[in-house]
Parts: C-alpha cells; sequence; structure tokens
C-alpha cells in the first residue's frame, strides 16, 4: 500500500525545544511506522532547517523525491503555547516555503500510483499551493481530507469546496460544532451533525476526534464509537495525525471498523503522552496498551 501526503512542513517552536512537525509530515511518519510506504509532497527553504527536515524524514523511510526547495521563502514555522491542560495552540508563520509548492509531473505520478492522497486545509491558504493542490486532486484514487481549522488560514466556501472533493474526512468536535455554525447546521445530536455534513459534502465516511473523550466514526452508514484512553497528557501536537493515520491505515487494509477506530485512539492517546508529535511504538506496545485499559 502507498499512501502521499500533501501540503506542510514545519518545525514546532515550543517554549523549551523545537520538533519537526506538520500535520502532513506526521501522517506520513506514523503510516511508514506501520509499514505504509509514504511519500510527502511540500516546498522547503534552503536553509539548514529545511535541510534537516527532509534529512529526518529520508531517515525515517519517507520518499521525499518530490520535496521542492524554494530560494526565496524559508522554511516554515510554528509558534506552539501549552495551556494548564497541555493542550496546545498555534501561531503559524507567513509566508514560508510550503505556501508556494508548484505543481510538476513527478508529483502527479505519484498521486496517480497512490491507494490514497491524505490533504489539510491549511496548505490551502495561498493561492500556489491551493492551485497545486486542486490539480493533483483530479489524480487521487482516495481522498483524505484532514480538517485543520487554524484561523484566519481559511475561508468558509474554501473549506466547503475541499470537503466536497473529498472521500474521507476528519475533524474534531470543535471544528465541527464551527462548520454547523458556518454552514447553518441546527441539528442536535453529534450524530445528526455528521449525516448532515456528509448530505452536503456528498462525503460518505466522516470522523470525528473528541480528545480524551475518544472519537465517532461514520462508516458504510454505521456509527462506531470509542470512549477513549486515560494518559497523563504532556502535549498533544501531533496526536490526531497519528490517529488518523492509524485509522486510515485499518479501514484501506479492510480491518473492522470497530478495530481500526479503537486502534486509532489508542495510538492518538499514546502520542498525547509522550513529548513531540512523532515518538515509535511498536505494534505490540500498541495492543498492550489497550489490554491494560
Amino acid at each position: 500500500m502507498k499512501i502521499t501526503s500533501f501540503g506542510e512542513v514545519l518545525w514546532d517552536i515550543f517554549p523549551e525545544h523545537k520538533k519537526i512537525g506538520g500535520a502532513p509530515l506526521n501522517v506520513a511518519l506514523r503510516l511508514n511506522a506501520m509499514g505504509v510506504q509514504s511519500s510527502i509532497l511540500t516546498r522547503i527553504g534552503n536553509d539548514d532547517l529545511g535541510s534537516d527536515i527532509k534529512d529526518y524524514a529520508k531517515q525515517r523511510g519517507i520518499l521525499v523525491d518530490a520535496v521542492q526547495i524554494d530560494n526565496h521563502y524559508k522554511t516554515g514555522e510554528v509558534l506552539v503555547a501549552l495551556d494548564n491542560e497541555n493542550t496546545a495552540t498555534y501561531k503559524i508563520s507567513k509566508p514560508v516555503a510550503w505556501d508556494f509548492i508548484e505543481y510538476s509531473d513527478t508529483m502527479k505520478k505519484i498521486v496517480k500510483e497512490s491507494d490514497a492522497f491524505v490533504f489539510g486545509s491549511l496548505a490551502s491558504r495561498n493561492e500556489v499551493s491551493r492551485k497545486t493542490l486542486f490539480q493533483l486532486l483530479e489524480n487521487a484514487k482516495f481522498k483524505i481530507l484532514d480538517v485543520n481549522l487554524r484561523p484566519p488560514h481559511y475561508t468558509t466556501d474554501l473549506l466547503l469546496e475541499l470537503m466536497q472533493k473529498a472521500d474521507f474526512i476528519k475533524l474534531n468536535d470543535e471544528e465541527l460544532e464551527e462548520i454547523c455554525t458556518e454552514f447553518k447546521i441546527l441539528t442536535d445530536t453529534i450524530e445528526n451533525k455528521i449525516l448532515e455534513v456528509s448530505k452536503r459534502t456528498n462525503t460518505s465516511q466522516i470522523c470525528i476526534t473528541k480528545g480524551s473523550q475518544g472519537a465517532i466514526l461514520f462508516f458504510q452508514n454505521h456509527f462506531y464509537y470509542n470512549k477513549g484512553y486515560k494518559v497523563k497528557v504532556i502535549d498533544t501536537v501531533g496526536a490526531g495525525d497519528s490517529f488518523l493515520a492509524t485509522l486510515v491505515c485499518g479501514l484501506l487494509k479492510e480491518e473492522l471498523p470497530q478495530l481500526s477506530i479503537d486502534t486509532a485512539c489508542a495510538v492518538g492517546a499514546m502520542v498525547a503522552a509522550k513529548k513531540g508529535a512523532n515518538p515509535i511504538f511498536s505494534k505490540k506496545e500498541i495492543i498492550e496498551f489497550i489490554e491494560k485499559q
């Protein structure tokens, strides 16, 4: 199985340290750790920070053949702040190299040969990368949208267009509420909200993450639930990305949806209990974590 991720790569700058990140790269790294061949389509600056990201991804097994180098704009950075519950908020620099990802035949070939294509809303904030994304989506077999609502880096019209292009949508419960407000969806339960979003976007696979309360998956006209796993949260950076990668991997391998969402919630919780976005876990460690709950 081959899965390609498109969009931002960057450095998460914490008060006392920095870590390589960006949702598309985090997803690719987790997929690769689970044995899935992963590619990243992005753009870095012609600087040490960019070189370090590319070297890191390559060393971890990510295919970086289509990573572009920008001689004008620098590699992306994000200032990460943690609240009293260690939940992260972000200040994202712009413009940076990943805002200017240029379409190429190499990228088109990689996407065509992939079983799935993962993209997010953040990488569409600039017209250059947005245009490239839309061209690549035309060649994707299965399109996975990771909604990352980072004000002021999106518009309602753009978000709806991205959701309508997706075969699978992942968002958190706060993003669901915001989208329902923007789309004037007035229904009460989370299930009815998911059904209404599914109808308006013509997307039959939707997953809502709920932080420590687990997740809800709408898949093949059925709902699947996980109530979450208790951990001591160190930071939430990358937890949703690892959740998505694990869930997608399970569903594409045609595992039972309940097993897929249970495993995804476990991995997301395990990431939240560690520093940084990309701690490594063995399959045995994940199974043992679930069994201890």
